[in-house]
């Protein structure tokens, strides 16, 4: 079987278009038919990563497929759009009980993508909320870092992360070496936050369209 594309799709509608991106969302799964895996996602500012954290005038969606994926129904409604084309390097963990991304295993000497995505637990859903202000003020300074924004499934509960690096060094430094990501990572086994979770690495083969859909920082 031929390796599949995997792309990001982000788009940015205009306020009289919510309602309109909200019904797409209801119908997401007909537009999803015959890709490998698929999944849409509402997106928050990455300011915070918390349940108030969302953004309801920028939508995305995550593909594997065999052949580009175009969405026109939502690029008919988009007063901007991106489409970053990757490669997975590093995967590990289930989204829906699937391993969605074939990863390669091999380095990159350019840009990443890392994608965090958690099912949490509703018991322990107070815990992790507690520890990600000090996450969020952390990734908010990391060198390297070149846009960030919140992703989910569903407002509460079904959280993830989308960040973009200079390179893999400087994603490894934030992930390892920053106290506050440290210490959360430490504590995810004992406090088990997730239900379910998943973490992947991505070279960055190719960016198309309006890079600020992504948050991409001024000057980077």
């Amino acid at each position: 079987m031929s390796r599949a594309s995997v792309t990001l799709h982000v788009w940015r509608v205009p306020r009289h278009a919510i309602g309109s991106a909200m019904l797409r969302m209801a119908f997401a799964r007909r537009h999803l038919a015959g890709l490998r895996f698929g999944k849409f996602l509402g997106t928050g500012t990455g300011e915070t990563f918390g349940p108030g954290d969302s953004d309801l005038t920028r939508w995305a969606a995550i593909t594997v497929s065999d052949a580009p994926v175009r969405f026109p129904t939502w690029d008919k409604i988009a007063t901007s759009q991106a489409r970053i084309e990757l490669e997975p390097l590093i995967s590990r963990g289930t989204w829906s009980g699937r391993s969605p991304f074939a990863p390669t295993g091999r380095k990159s000497e350019g840009m990443v993508l890392a994608l965090t995505r958690a099912r949490l637990r509703p018991a322990r859903a107070l815990r992790f909320w507690r520890a990600v202000p000090g996450v969020a003020r952390e990734i908010a300074a990391a060198p390297g870092l070149l846009a960030r924004f919140g992703v989910g499934e569903a407002p509460i509960g079904w959280q993830g992360t989308v960040s973009v690096w200079r390179d893999a060094t400087d994603l490894t430094a934030f992930a390892y070496r920053q106290p506050e990501h440290r210490a959360a990572i430490a504590r995810t086994p004992a406090d088990r936050w997730y239900a379910e979770e998943l973490f992947a690495r991505f070279a960055v083969h190719d960016i198309s369209g309006d890079r600020t859909v992504l948050g991409w920082s001024a000057g980077r």
